[in-house]
């Protein structure tokens, strides 16, 4: 009888996994780890940045095949963050379990809304990928942020961006979750811009200088509106949106994509609507509104802003485009 050699079963072993679990993440409350016990499944639930680089360290001593991250798009920054030093541009190919309360990067990536371990597991021998550079800031002085070198996610938000992240739990309050929490949220804050009196902190423009980081120079700026502060800043690396909007349209190429509102004039606030859907009337981009690209880009912010759904201080940041990452999709 013919027996099989040592390589000939590792061969045929399961790939080994890598999971990062947050049991704080909405669907993961009160709920056992997905595939709980498989072999090949190394599970983990760190409590803070430090125990996440250790278990990220150990998964790549172990030659893991994926990366699989168990959470909301908070956890996938955090993932991210920590295992920036670890893997620096050579990272494992990762899978996203969408348990957050938002998860706009599994919208980004097409995956299903319950999307699992198993089915992910099941799909990736057929080789369906997407692809994806995060957005990574780092201190213009090289500083740490906190207890991380750097930042490394897919959503920036500053400006009156930062006041939308009350918006968006007062939305989870109120049973709206996903791709409907966000529409929720953005209802409730073009509430408070559009009907908010004057000085009402909804309608303040912050400090907020910007400059493309190769060239040096400012981005475009109304020229009647104050120099050095903004209004409204959001910036991505995503392709697609929740609920299928198009901030964007196809104006502005892959890479760092850019949105700009100078001042809060309340006819370009009241046709942000038309804007998320494609269209970019005549009203906002002659009165402030701003859509562009850009290879990297140095801020010094005079607010708080927003990665990820995490509020950070503000100060002078360069943003630049981090690795390409490889998700496994259906």
């Amino acid at each position: 009888m013919k027996t099989r050699s040592g390589a000939d079963a590792a061969q045929d072993a399961p790939p080994l996994v890598g999971l990062i679990r947050n049991p704080r993440s909405h669907r993961n409350k009160g709920r056992p780890p997905e595939m709980d016990g498989a072999p090949n499944v190394l599970t983990a639930a760190p409590r803070n940045h430090a125990d996440l680089r250790e278990v990220l360290a150990g998964f790549a001593a172990k030659r893991i095949a994926y990366l699989a991250i168990d959470g909301g798009d908070g956890t996938v920054r955090d993932v991210l963050t920590c295992g920036a030093d670890i893997w620096g541009d050579d990272w494992p190919e990762l899978i996203v379990l969408p348990k957050g309360k938002t998860n706009a990067l599994t919208v980004d990536l097409g995956l299903p809304n319950r999307w699992t371990l198993a089915e992910a597991l099941a799909a990736a021998p057929a080789g369906r990928r997407v692809e994806r550079r995060p957005l990574v800031i780092a201190r213009a002085d090289g500083a740490p942020i906190g207890d991380d070198s750097r930042l490394i996610g897919y959503f920036f938000g500053a400006g009156v961006f930062t006041l939308t992240i009350d918006k968006g739990q007062e939305a989870h309050r109120m049973g709206a979750f996903n791709s409907f929490a966000v529409g929720l949220t953005i209802a409730l804050s073009l509430g408070q811009i559009l009907f908010g009196r004057k000085g009402n902190r909804w309608r303040q423009p912050v400090p907020m200088d910007l400059r493309d980081a190769a060239s040096g120079q400012p981005l475009p700026q109304d020229p009647r509106s104050q120099a050095g502060q903004r209004f409204f800043m959001i910036a991505t690396t995503f392709e697609r949106y929740p609920l299928g909007v198009k901030p964007f349209g196809d104006a502005v190429p892959p890479g760092i994509k850019v949105g700009l509102i100078d001042r809060p004039l309340r006819r370009v606030i009241g046709s942000l609507p038309a804007v998320l859907f494609g269209f970019y009337p005549r009203v906002i981009s002659g009165n402030g509104g701003h859509r562009l690209g850009v290879d990297a880009l140095d801020m010094d912010l005079g607010g708080s802003f927003i990665l990820d759904g995490e509020a950070y201080p503000g100060g002078a940041y360069r943003m630049a485009q981090g690795p390409l990452l490889r998700f496994v999709t259906p």
